[in-house]
């Protein structure tokens, strides 16, 4: 007989109609570190840095950094937000390590490097999953805590046509774990809270989607 004092079972998750997928370490990844790009690009300009300390140092920079997120802004002047947010990142994880201040045009040179599809790679079980949800009808979106060269990315790696919606965080004026980048993402897809779930990678991931009362499915990429 069961033991009435132990906790219900949780309930099951009902079907989803749509999906809302995270884009960096869920769907696609870098070719090489942070670390070894910026150490290239920064050798095209004269500066000798190590790899892998500013592989390091770029990952406790990022992990302290604000949210990548502005209010309201026009094309122009939310770019601008963009490259200065990054361009902070750099200069902070080269001080980090010893390295000189990067001018502008560094900066500017490695905010466009990581523009190119080719400095990225899709996952390989990214493409059958994509065409499986597809194919059961299931309105798909992306949440990413990225800037606007992920529409490119998604374009140049053609992965752009499968999706419905994509959000990035400096658009939306707020970052994961906050609940608004999902919400934004539901209302395209005209799906409520219920009707979806999301997939991605992190605690933010996990922290926001319950924040928006999603169903959550954290990935691990090794």
């Amino acid at each position: 007989m069961p033991d009435p004092s132990s906790p219900a079972p949780p309930a099951p998750w009902s079907r989803p109609r749509g999906l809302l997928l995270d884009a960096m370490g869920t769907l696609i990844g870098l070719q090489r570190p942070v670390g070894s790009s910026y150490a290239a690009v920064a050798a095209e300009h004269g500066i000798s840095l190590d790899a892998e300390a500013a592989d390091a140092a770029f990952r406790q920079v990022l992990s302290q950094a604000p949210p990548l997120a502005f209010g309201s802004l026009e094309p122009d002047a939310l770019l601008r937000a963009e490259q200065e947010w990054w361009g902070e990142r750099i200069s902070e994880t080269f001080n980090q390590v010893g390295a000189p201040e990067p001018e502008q045009d560094l900066r500017l040179a490695l905010f466009e490097h990581f523009a190119q599809g080719a400095q990225w790679q899709v996952f390989p079980d990214v493409l059958q999953q994509l065409q499986r949800w597809h194919a059961a009808g299931l309105k798909l979106a992306v949440v990413s805590n990225f800037d606007r060269r992920l529409h490119g990315l998604l374009e140049q790696l053609d992965l752009d046509l499968w999706f419905d919606a994509v959000v990035v965080s400096s658009e939306a004026g707020a970052a994961k774990p906050d609940p608004r980048p999902f919400a934004l993402a539901l209302s395209a897809l005209e799906l409520k809270a219920d009707e979806a779930w999301h997939v991605g990678d992190s605690p933010e991931d996990l922290a926001g989607a319950r924040a928006a009362g999603l169903r959550c499915v954290l990935i691990e990429r090794g």
